[in-house]
């Protein structure tokens, strides 16, 4: 058994069978070539499209492709496609079957890739037994992508409209409250701005008192108001500060519940399309000079092994 794999040995024998290694070859060359043709091998033809992930929020610390990427290989995705394209009729997969996900999950994967490349796109490959089934599959995919993260993007901001509506009524309803109780003082002390009328009271009474007319109708009408001033100033104060602090905020929450509604209605893509895919000419599986190749190696190679054998036991 020392010398069973004696270089030497192994020359002499390929050179004394020549011939059956010749014959073995032919032959392995003839039947891999017929059992790789279409009538045993269904053919499969392969469409490819680059994307570009766009208009992403950055959630986390994966990049955009990544991101991207995540969606494209969803369950979500890949459901949308089996209805869309009867796939279990494509893939042969009865739905009675308990297994039914299981296994279309699995071909689907199998014909279905993504993944990243060198400069941050993302590269699909569709092989299908069709080629315009492989370019709409690539279509759909992009399109079912896009659907999608438009709309986790649209419920994002309706959960912040619907929360900023809450607020806007709130405040709003505050504001309400604050503008009673304003007009009410208003109406008692014809205090309409505390800030402005403060100083115009004042310098008129001082006026009118420098010039001795504190007996006239005029001055005692100041003098009123100054004592209102007096009385329900802080009270005036404090409300129109209230007022207007609250009045911002409405604003303020109106702004962002107006530019929610607008991204959340808002029809935008999410891919750049590099590369589209088109149905292509030429099938991409089976690969039949590497399968005859193969095919014709390893049965010249299990020949020799099968006549070192038999030249060994000769031997003995």
């Amino acid at each position: 058994m020392n010398n069973f794999f004696d270089n030497q040995r192994i020359l002499n024998l390929i050179w004394n069978r020549k011939f059956h290694f010749i014959t073995i070859g032919i032959a392995a060359i003839i039947l891999s070539a017929i059992f790789s043709g279409s009538a045993f091998i269904q053919p499969k033809y392969k469409s490819t499209a680059r994307i570009y992930p766009i208009n992403l929020a950055v959630l986390s610390e994966e990049s955009e492709t990544e991101q991207m990427l995540e969606i494209l290989n969803s369950n979500d995705i890949k459901l949308k496609m089996f209805d869309a394209f009867n796939l279990d009729e494509v893939y042969r997969i009865n739905k009675t079957d308990e297994h039914y996900l299981t296994y279309m999950f699995n071909i689907y994967n199998d014909n279905v890739n993504t993944s990243k490349t060198e400069y941050e796109t993302v590269e699909l490959k569709v092989m299908d037994e069709s080629p315009k089934r492989a370019s709409e599959m690539c279509d759909s995919i992009i399109h079912f992508y896009n659907r999608k993260i438009g709309n986790l993007h649209s419920l994002k901001y309706k959960e912040v409209a619907n929360i900023t509506k809450e607020f806007v009524e709130l405040k709003t309803h505050e504001l309400d409250s604050i503008s009673n109780l304003l007009q009410n003082l208003r109406d008692k002390t014809e205090i309409i701005s505390y800030s402005s009328q403060i100083k115009s009271v004042t310098e008129g009474y001082m006026l009118a008192l420098s010039e001795n007319n504190g007996g006239t109708s005029d001055t005692k009408i100041i003098k009123k108001q100054l004592d209102n001033l007096k009385d329900f100033g802080a009270q005036a104060y404090i409300l129109e500060k209230k007022f207007n602090k609250l009045n911002g905020i409405v604003d303020s929450l109106t702004l962002v519940k107006d530019i929610a509604l607008m991204e959340a209605n808002k029809k935008i893509t999410y891919s750049h399309i590099v590369e589209s895919p088109f149905p292509a000419d030429k099938k991409s599986y089976p690969v039949r000079w590497l399968i005859v190749a193969f095919s014709t190696l390893s049965a010249v190679f299990l020949a020799l092994l099968v006549f070192l054998v038999l030249d060994y036991r000769k031997e003995e």
